[in-house]
């Protein structure tokens, strides 16, 4: 496998956070804008999302892993899948791609550059679903990692599709993106007093799934007596 150094990682966490967050801000806005159907405008939303994830992982995820997210990054150093100092690169690149994600997409709908966002998202269903769904997203890619790894994209394209409409939160399960998704007043918005709630249940389900499937994962030895 290709060795790629922390630069080039570093920036394909930029871009690809960037793209996932011009994604799913942008296709909110689209959405809303094409219809005043809510459920309308979260399958716009769903889909668009799910779709570039797949596109994203398979592209760069060769590069620096595809984590574009914190919680991902952090599992990955915990599992020493990725070295402890390669770990502030990554959530910088990750915060500043998803902020540069918001910013393309307002420019794209000639918005403000950035503006906060006012939509309430707060309670312990919001965030226990941001629980559920960033441990499903965590154990969906250590597993597909086990045992399918050229399936990841899919599996992870897959899982946020339908988190998005079985979590009460539409499944953000990236503290990344949360911050990013607090500088744009529209559909995709979550107010910045919402946050921590949000990144502490993201992190939260994170580590258990690092918990819970490390148990999983580990086949136990068998030994069998000699005949």
């Amino acid at each position: 496998m290709t060795a790629y150094d922390l630069a080039r990682r570093a920036v394909a966490e930029v871009l690809g956070t960037g793209l996932l967050v011009a994604t799913v801000v942008g296709s909110g806005i689209m959405a809303e804008t094409l219809t005043h159907d809510t459920a309308l405008a979260l399958l716009g939303n769903t889909l668009a999302t799910g779709a570039m994830l797949v596109v994203l992982i398979t592209i760069l995820g060769p590069i620096s892993g595809a984590h574009f997210n914190p919680a991902v990054s952090l599992v990955f150093c915990l599992n020493r899948t990725l070295p402890a100092r390669d770990l502030p690169a990554y959530l910088a690149a990750q915060v500043a791609g998803g902020i540069a994600g918001t910013i393309a997409a307002h420019l794209m709908f000639a918005l403000p550059v950035l503006e906060f966002a006012t939509k309430l998202r707060a309670g312990p269903a919001q965030w226990f679903s941001e629980v559920v769904a960033t441990f499903g997203l965590v154990a969906v890619i250590l597993a597909g990692i086990r045992f399918e790894r050229r399936a990841v994209p899919w599996l992870v394209g897959l899982f946020i599709t339908a988190a998005y409409w079985f979590t009460a939160s539409t499944s953000f399960a990236n503290p990344a993106v949360a911050l990013a998704r607090s500088l744009t007043d529209t559909f995709s918005g979550i107010r910045p007093a919402d946050l921590p709630g949000f990144i502490v249940a993201e992190l939260l389900g994170a580590l258990i799934a690092l918990a819970l499937m490390g148990w999983l994962l580990r086949p136990e030895t068998i030994e069998h007596p000699s005949p």
